[in-house]
C-alpha cells in the first residue's frame, strides 16, 4: 500500500478557498501575495502548468500579503476579495497581476469598474469587515502551517513544494507526488 504524506497545511474549504479545476486533480496550492514579483511568476508558471495537463490541475490561492516590503499587498487582496463578493475573483486575480505595478485604491477602483462590478458595492465591501477576516483567515492559516514565511509558497496536495516553480519543476513534482511509494 503506497505510503500517504501528511498534508502539512489546512485542507482546502470548497466553501471558503478561491479554487478552479477539477475536484479530482492533483492541487496547487498558492500562498501569494499581489504586489510580489515571484508570487507573479510563480502564478505565470501554475497557469503553464494547467495548460500543458489540459485542466486537469486543482489550483487555489490563499492571500499572505507581505505589507512590511510590499504597501500595497493589502489593499490588492482586498479588492480581489471585494470583486469574488460579485462572482468575480479569478478576473480580479488575474488583473492585479497583470497590473501588479498599479495597485493603489484608484487603480484598484478602476480595475473593478473594467470588470464591470458595481462600484458602490466594491467599495463597501473593500471596506468591509467580512473581506478582512477572509484575508485574515488564509494569513493566519499560513502561519499556522510553520510552513509559510514568505511568497510565493506551494504546496502540492497538501504538502510543501521545496523545489523551483518553473512551469518544467511543477511538473515534474506532481508526477512524483502521484507515483505510488515503494517500500523495501
Amino acid at each position: 500500500m503506497p505510503e500517504r504524506r501528511e498534508p502539512e497545511v489546512e485542507p482546502l474549504d470548497e466553501a471558503v478557498d478561491h479554487v478552479r479545476g477539477p475536484a479530482d486533480a492533483q492541487v496547487v496550492l498558492e500562498y501569494g501575495d499581489y504586489e510580489c514579483p515571484y508570487s507573479r511568476r510563480a502564478y505565470r508558471e501554475i497557469q503553464r502548468v494547467e495548460q500543458e495537463l489540459g485542466g486537469n490541475l486543482r489550483f487555489a490561492f490563499r492571500h499572505f500579503p507581505l505589507t512590511e516590503i510590499h504597501p500595497h499587498a493589502f489593499a490588492a487582496a482586498r479588492a480581489a476579495e471585494a470583486a469574488a463578493r460579485q462572482g468575480r475573483y479569478w478576473d480580479m486575480h488575474e488583473v492585479l497581476y497583470r497590473r501588479q505595478k498599479a495597485l493603489d485604491a484608484a487603480d484598484l477602483r478602476e480595475n473593478a469598474s473594467e470588470l464591470g462590478l458595481e462600484l458602490a458595492r466594491f467599495d463597501a465591501d473593500f471596506e468591509g469587515e467580512a473581506v478582512l477576516e477572509r484575508i485574515s483567515r488564509d494569513i493566519r492559516s499560513g502561519i499556522a502551517s510553520g510552513e509559510v514565511t514568505g511568497t510565493p509558497t506551494l504546496f502540492l496536495d497538501g504538502a510543501l513544494h521545496r523545489g523551483g516553480y518553473d512551469a518544467a519543476a511543477l511538473l515534474s513534482a506532481l508526477a512524483r507526488v502521484r507515483e505510488p511509494t515503494v517500500k523495501r
